[in-house]
């Protein structure tokens, strides 16, 4: 830790540093707000006072800053400022309904992109501020020549997206304002887009059921991608071909073939990781395991950043850089994890069972002889095994962690840890009973979700089918009266025969 900033007298919701600088943004908010929430102060730590700040009529929803510019967003618009040597207004835009306040801003240098929420529902507004300028050199010259700003793209850039159906929930884009990532209200899917041209470029699956997801960051590199959301489990997914490779439905190779829902052809995480709850025990060496019913405690709601770290092997020399995730919890723990090797991808097999946020498999049943029911219980044995090396493949594992304890405050304002309860000599049989009995429910309530699915896709279908027989009927009878009609009305007809 740099520096341990505590501002005593009141609660604060928001705290946004302004890059390499001495300049904090802080807005108040919680039970005792320091700040009216209404205001945006800018807070000098050099100085350890607050310099400016920025008052408007409501109260304020969402930050997000970069070199020389701040955005504010407020229940149903957006108000951008140019920071020098003093804060001047440069413009406004209207959104929709934003309770959220989600917008977000490319950092790295000249870029241009800020990303809001659109008029619409589900929609996404791409606005092009003036570049960000480089930082000021700092140091010696550099041997090599400065970056040069990129041409002007040659088409003009999109300014609308429509992203989802329902309410957006994340914004998220890298520092070079290449991509947007997008999610919705449902917390099924992560929507990835070309900020130049608003193609949808990738499409990533975190779950069935609905979620209320926290955030999307894409790694400095831009070759991966992590969620977090309620579940308490942060997933992390691939945007290159090479190395690991997300995991699919074996119904995915027939999508080309085979009028499948849309579901069958989605990619789902290779990585991911459950954040431990309070009475979680934590090891190194086990992935740790929560009910799947159980509420989001604090500890399990967290933020999620990239940071790339320089490992050094036993002879003492560095190995290549590689890039590991960092949790931070509401109550003030973190977790460092890493991503499992590149050559340890998970591929689903045919025998596998459907966990959750799995994609759906194939399980082929073969009738056997009664006598060979040994050998086919190795076999299950077998099954079994490579289905918990494939699952433990595809878990991060955790570096290095740090746990609080959280406390409660009672009536009199000071802190007490709850009482222990009398001992239960079956408890832990009983907590591993329930926990089967939790999985085989969530199992059970996954494969539901999934039949619901394919139910709707085939009412979907059969209403199609009958209005192509109700088609196919009314012209077969428009064909036969015509006919008829034509017969009648020849003059070699029956009538004049006669």
């Amino acid at each position: 830790m740099l520096h341990d900033l505590e501002l005593s007298g009141g609660t604060l919701t928001a705290v946004v540093p302004y890059h390499t600088s001495n300049i904090l943004f802080l807005v108040g908010g919680g039970r005792s707000p320091l700040y009216p929430p209404n205001k945006v102060v800018l807070w000098d730590d050099a100085l350890g006072t607050e310099v400016a700040e920025l008052e408007f009529r409501e109260r304020v929803r969402g930050l997000a800053c970069r070199r020389g510019w701040l955005a504010v967003a407020l229940r149903r618009r957006v108000v951008v400022f140019q920071i020098g040597e003093q804060v001047t207004r440069y413009a406004e835009w209207d959104t929709c309904d934003n309770p959220r306040g989600l917008l977000a801003m490319s950092t790295a240098a000249y870029s241009t992109l800020l990303t809001i929420a659109g008029r619409q529902l589900g929609h996404v507004q791409l606005v092009h501020l003036p570049p960000c300028p480089p930082p000021a050199p700092t140091g010696p010259p550099p041997s090599s020549l400065p970056r040069k700003p990129p041409p002007p793209p040659a088409k003009h850039p999109v300014s609308i997206i429509a992203a989802h159906t329902t309410a957006l929930t994340t914004l998220s884009v890298p520092a070079s304002g290449r991509l947007l990532a997008t999610t919705s209200s449902r917390g099924t899917l992560v929507r990835v887009w070309d900020a130049l041209t608003g193609k949808l470029l990738r499409e990533f699956r975190r779950g069935t059921d609905k979620a209320d997801i926290y955030g999307v960051a894409f790694r400095p590199d831009e070759q991966e991608l992590c969620v977090w959301s309620d579940k308490g489990t942060v997933h992390v997914f691939t945007l290159v071909s090479s190395g690991p490779t997300n995991r699919q439905s074996t119904f995915s190779p027939l999508t080309p073939f085979l009028p499948l829902p849309k579901y069958f052809d989605s990619e789902w995480s290779y990585a991911q990781y459950r954040i431990p709850s309070q009475s979680s025990h934590i090891t190194l060496s086990a992935p740790p395991s929560r009910s799947p019913t159980a509420d989001v405690p604090d500890e399990e709601r967290c933020v999620v950043g990239w940071i790339e770290i320089n490992p050094t092997n036993e002879s003492g020399k560095g190995k290549a850089a590689e890039y590991q995730l960092i949790a931070l919890t509401y109550v003030g723990g973190w977790y460092r994890l890493s991503l499992p090797q590149r050559g340890s991808s998970y591929q689903p097999s045919s025998s596998a069972n459907a966990a959750s946020s799995s994609p759906p498999r194939v399980s082929a049943t073969q009738h056997r002889p009664s006598s060979t029911s040994s050998v086919g219980g190795r076999d299950k044995g077998k099954e079994k095994e490579v289905e918990k090396e494939g699952k433990e493949s595809r878990e991060c594992a955790l570096q290095e962690f740090r746990r609080r304890v959280a406390m409660r405050d009672n009536q009199f304002g000071t802190k007490f840890q709850p009482p222990s309860s009398m001992e239960n000599p079956h408890a832990e049989r009983q907590a591993i009973l329930l926990e089967r009995i939790l999985k085989n429910t969530s199992k059970c309530t996954e494969m539901l979700l999934e039949l619901n699915l394919c139910m709707e896709e085939i009412l979907r279908a059969n209403a199609y089918v009958k209005t192509a027989a109700d088609l196919a009927t009314k012209y077969r009878k428009n064909v036969q009266y015509n006919l008829e009609a034509t017969r009648e009305n020849r003059p070699d007809g029956p009538n004049d025969a006669q």
